[in-house]
This record gives C-alpha cells, structure tokens and sequence, in this order.
C-alpha cells in the first residue's frame, strides 16, 4: 500500500508540474551531452592533432560540470518547495491521521527518487539521440571524409548524470522534507498566507522611485563603458561594468513597484473591470519578488550573450581563409634549392595522390646590396585620422622600423597560384606598382589601418625606385597551416622579385591532392598515404589537416560550452520565474475567491491572471533584452573581434534567430504558467460553488 501510495503520488506530481518535470529532462540532456564530448567525433578527430589543446579542454569539463549542478540545486530547490506547498493539506492530513514524520519523511524522498529515474530514463535516450546529431552536423559541417562518424555513448557519462542529478534532487529534497515534516499538522492544513505580500505592501513607498531612477543612471552607465570603454579590455572597466549593471538591474525592478503604482492610480479610475486589481496583483508581484526578476533578468543575460559568443565563434571559424594548399613542402638539405621536393613529386608513386603543385617564392631582400624603405607606408599610416584604436596605430607604426631593409617579398606569378587554387582572379599590375600582404585576418583593427594607409597614399622605395601599393590587402594563406607568418609582406613582379631577393629564395611548393581520389577514398586517407610519401623522402612539409585541427579546437572550445552554459542558463531564468509566479498565486487564492463572492466572472479573472503572467515575465525580457544588445555590441567590439570576411549581417541574423528562439521558449514557459493558473481558478471556482 506505502508504495502504491509513493507511485500515485509520483505520478500526480509529473501531472500537475509538467513544466518542472520537463526542465529536469533537459538538464539530463545537457549534462550527458556535456560530460560525453570526449566521445564525439570531433573530439576524437581533434585528440590526434591538437592533444595538448584539447587535454586541457576537458579538464574543464568537471568544473562546468560543478557550476551546472549548483544552479540546477537552487532550480530544483524551488520547484520542490512550490509542490510541497501545493501539497500542504494533503502532507498535514497525513500526519492529523497518525502517520510517523519519518515515514512522511521517507514518502517524500522516494517520491523524487521516483522522478529522478523516470527523468533519467526519458532524457538518457534523447542526450544520445541529440549526441550523435551534433556530431553528425558537426563532421558534415567539416568534411564526414575529413572526420568520419562512428556510433559511440559514454558509461561514465551516463554514470556522472545520473550520479549528480539524483544527488541535487535528494539533497533539495532532504532540506525541504524535513522543514515539512517538522512542521505542525494545524499550520499544514491552513495553506492560505499573505504575510510576506503584507509586509511588502506595508512598507513605506518612500525612496522606491529613488531606487527606480538610480537604476535606469546605473544601466546607462555601464551600457556607455561597455560600449565605449571595453576594446582595450582592461580588467578594472571590465568589473566596473558588470558591477553598474548588476546594481542597476536591482534597483530598477526594486523601484519598479513604485511606476507601476503610480500609473495605476492615473489610469484605474477611468478603467473599468478588474484593470486595477490586476495592476495592483503585478505591483505586488513586483515588490515581493524583484530579486527573483533580478536574478531572472541577469540569468537570461547571461544565456543570451553565451549563445551569441558561441555563434560568433562558429561564424568565425568558418571564415577562415579559402584553401590554397594541401601540402606545403620544404628541402631540409643545406642547398635548400628544392630539387629534391620536385624529384619527389614528379615521381610515379606521388603522382598517384597529387593532382598539381607550384613553387612559393618567398624570401627577403638582400639589405647589403639593395636599399628597401617602407617610410611611404609608415607615413601613410601614421597620418591616418580618426583611428578610434591610437594604440593599435601606434604599434603598428612602430612595427615599420623592424627588420627595415630586410622586408619580405613574394614573387606575383607564386601568389597568382595561390589565388587560382582558391578560386579567385589572378593579380595584375600596372608600371611601378605592388600590392601589400600580410597574414594578420584574424585581427580587423589591424587591417584596417593597413587598409586606411594604402588609401592614404602608401608606397615603398626599391633601390631608390618608388612603388605605388595598390588599395588591396591580400591575405589568402601562402603556405597549407602556418610554416611562415608574415605581419607585412609584398607582392611585386617576378622579374623585381629576382633583383632583389638573393638567389631566387624558393620557399617551398605547395601541392594539391587528386579530387577525384578524396572523393573515393576519402580526404584522410589520401592525405595520410601522401604525407608517407614525404615522410619517407626526408622531406620537412605541413599539411591543410593541422589548419582544420585547429579551427575545429576553436570552434568546439569556443562555442560547446558557451552555448551550453547558455542553454542552461535559459532554462533556469524562466522556470524560476515560473515557479516564483506560480507560488504567489498560490498565496493570493483568498483573494480569488473573494472575487467570485462578489460576483466576478471566473473568465475575466482567468484574464486577469493571463495578464499578470504575461507582464511578469515580459519585465524580465525586456530588461534582459535591451541588456543583451548592449552585452553583444560591446562582446564584439572587445572579446570577440570578428575576423576579415566575416560578415556581421551574418552574426547579427544569427543571433536575431537565437533570440526568437529565446522569446519563443519563455512564451512556452509563460503559456504553460498561464494553462496551470486557469486550471487553479477553475477549481476554485468549483469548490466555491461547493461551499469550500
């Protein structure tokens, strides 16, 4: 019979709190899909090129692991204390009809352990369903014929999931039941209470409209300095800002109560209905529960700037330069002159696997022999006005005064190759021209000081001779990874190359694999046949693999854990905000029914509490929102520069969608709020006709 009792029990709860019961199976989802990263393909891709990288990549896992089932322990603390104070009457009629604390006590924790594995066992299925679809867009993204797909789950991922959300469920649970059970049966079965509203109420009003305004000054500030001040990302404004906009967020919606009141009594007298009830019922809300709206709003700040930092991330690291080489090999003889790495791949065997290569010329002027000057570009740099980085300038224009005379140079008809393999038009020059390069694309306030002084004019001098640099920057990788990284660099005619580079310097040759042979058997395996080839020859060379290595790390480090942090976050602020409003009502249910007492139609007072709802949690959003826009601007005006070729229309499509899902999701949440209060005021309803 007990155990009839904790099943039915078990299953009335998942009934009547779906919406708690739904967020614990996300979490379940997150957790395992956190904890198992170390058995997707990507990982097991990015462990054989970037295993240092990576290693101290999931060292962190534990740790966000930890912060994730703190605040999963004050979500689940809540949602437990709402339906034990749903349950008030029935936990009192227990003990009024003779049942053991202990035994009342043991109902309850086998009741959530209950939920715990049913949770469990509905959200093990779907993390490993959700899994193997991340990893499955992921290596589509990247190449399946790069990374490959294979079917994995985690043991001890399901094992640390399960272990760490039955310990935060059982430990909400203990502190609660035992607060339950300790209580008296008389004070249970009275559930009806409105101090707390009282004491809200019953405080001055003074200084509210004092803290509404501080916080609308505070918001302002921080919105500025973030904005304005956070590009140098100096540590001091960078807590300067989170503290503004954390204070500001706490006085504004603990002065909230205050604009709501007062626009209550402008308007309420020539409103008909229950338009003041309800004004004052969210002015109450407002006053009781700020901190709750604070927090709420903080979290959701945080989940939106999480997602939007892992989508710029991704964006970002799909933006890297088009690929111009499969292999970039080197002579490591003394003579360097790269007659054996064309012996090699004019050979029969190589041939098989590699479709073309070119010679990269590359070196740097002969300083003893033939005077080179930058000053043109320097002064062209140095002049530039309204720079808003006068630093990033000025290091920049130092830069010009190293290695003078000693420049590098690349030969046109090398960089017209590497154009070509990544599908773009050839270079052309007209009488005395050049063009300017360099490999810096990940940093845009660089580049556009570059870009600012070609416009300006730049030009540099060869043995006396001045050379006008075209109004381009050119970036595209020179080599397959990075075997050489040039700050500046220039292009110029292969005959001028020739004159002013000592013999001819060949830096390598890059080569390219036979399409039709990755197609077949597949970019990895081609490329790993290949590189034995090279390996065998004695030959020093690198390969596109190490550049994917790479960018995958930063794609998975950068947006994995952001994104899930923001998931969770999410999930978080708006159950909260739920559980907070629906506990209120509980305590308001006196007043419902004094409203059916005096005639009040059961349908207008469900609106009334569909408006309530809709603007509690509206309040949280549109804070959250406008702090968001804010967070975002100055997050990739500071830590997330985007690189060169990253469109920000792209970033900024991609984020709106993020939001819209976002918004999409609290109005789930609020509609199921509001479906569960409609539901509270029609049984209320029916008891009152009752006689309850």
């Amino acid at each position: 019979m007990f155990f009839r009792q904790i099943k039915r029990n078990a299953a009335k709860n998942r009934k009547n709190n779906g919406l708690f019961f739904g967020s614990l199976v996300i979490a379940v989802i997150a957790f395992y899909t956190l904890l198992s990263m170390d058995k997707q393909d990507v990982m097991r891709f990015l462990k054989t090129i970037e295993s240092d990288a990576v290693t101290r990549l999931l060292q962190l896992i534990p740790v966000v692991y930890g912060v994730s089932l703190f605040f999963v322990f004050f979500l689940v603390y809540f949602s437990c204390h709402y339906q034990l104070n749903e349950r008030k009457k029935e936990l009192g009629l227990y003990l009024m009809l003779g049942m053991k604390k202990s035994r009342l006590f043991a109902m309850l924790m086998s009741e959530t352990l209950l939920n715990s594995l049913i949770s469990l066992v509905i959200g093990i299925p779907a993390a490993l369903f959700l899994t193997e679809a991340i990893s499955l867009i992921t290596v589509r993204a990247a190449g399946l014929d790069i990374i490959g797909h294979e079917v994995t789950w985690s043991f001890p991922a399901v094992a640390e999931t399960a272990a760490g959300f039955v310990i935060v469920q059982l430990i909400a649970m203990l502190l609660l039941s035992v607060r339950f059970a300790c209580t008296e049966p008389a004070k249970l079965l009275n559930p009806d209470a409105s101090e707390t509203q009282g004491q809200a109420l019953g405080k001055d009003g003074k200084g509210r409209d004092f803290f509404f305004a501080s916080g609308c000054i505070l918001f302002a500030a921080a919105y500025g300095m973030g904005v304005k001040m956070l590009g140098s990302f100096d540590l001091i404004i960078v807590l300067l800002v989170l503290v503004l906009g954390t204070a500001g967020t706490f006085l504004l919606y603990r002065g909230a109560g205050a604009v709501i009141g007062r626009h209550i009594r402008k308007k309420g007298a020539k409103e008909s209905g229950l338009y003041t009830f309800t004004g004052r019922q969210i002015q109450e809300n407002v006053l009781c529960q700020h901190k709750t709206l604070a927090v709420s709003s903080l979290l959701l700040l945080i989940a939106l700037s999480c997602v939007s930092y892992g989508i710029g991330t991704v964006v970002s690291s799909q933006a890297a330069t088009a690929k111009t080489a499969d292999f970039s090999i080197q002579d490591n003889e003394e003579d360097g002159d790269g007659g054996k790495v064309l012996e090699t791949l004019e050979g029969g065997e190589c041939k098989k696997y590699i479709s073309e290569y070119y010679p990269v010329y590359l070196g740097q002027a002969d300083a003893e022999t033939h005077k080179v000057s930058v000053d043109g570009l320097k002064k062209a740099a140095a002049s530039l006005k309204g720079v808003k980085d006068k630093e990033m300038q000025d290091n920049v224009v130092e830069y010009m005064d190293d290695n003078e005379g000693y420049e590098y140079f690349i030969a046109l008809s090398s960089y017209n190759h590497i154009l070509e393999a990544a599908g773009k038009e050839t270079l052309h020059f007209k009488d005395k021209e050049a063009a300017f390069y360099t490999s810096m694309k990940e940093y845009p306030d660089r580049l556009a000081i570059y870009r600012g002084a070609l416009k300006n004019g730049a030009y540099i001098e060869l043995d006396g001779e001045r050379y006008q640099l075209s109004g381009e920057v050119y970036y595209d990788n020179v080599v397959a990874d990075r075997q050489i990284t040039l700050e500046k660099a220039f292009i110029v005619p292969d005959e001028l190359y020739r004159k002013i580079v000592e013999d001819d310097r060949l830096f390598c040759y890059n080569a390219m694999l036979r399409p039709e042979l990755t197609k077949k058997e597949g970019f990895m395996q081609s490329l790993e046949k290949a590189s034995e080839i090279f390996r065998r020859e004695g030959l020093d060379f690198e390969s596109y693999l190490s550049g994917i290595g790479r960018r995958l790390f930063y794609t998975v480090a950068g947006s994995y854990i952001t994104i899930y942090l923001g998931v969770l976050f999410m999930i978080i602020a708006n159950t909260s905000i739920a559980l907070k409003y629906l506990m209120q009502q509980q305590e308001n249910r006196k007043r419902y029914r004094t409203l059916m007492m005096l005639g009040a139609d059961v349908g207008e007072i469900c609106r009334s509490s569909a408006k309530q709802i809709y603007l509690f949690s509206g309040m949280v959003l549109i804070v959250s929102s406008v702090s968001s826009a804010f967070a975002i601007w100055s997050m990739f005006n500071s830590l997330l520069r985007l690189p060169d070729g990253v469109s920000p229309g792209n970033v900024l499509i991609l984020t709106g969608a993020a939001f819209a899902v976002f918004v999409a999701t609290q109005m789930i949440y609020v509609m199921i709020i509001e479906r569960a209060g409609r539901k509270d005021i029609y049984r209320l309803s029916v008891r009152q006709g009752g006689g309850d």
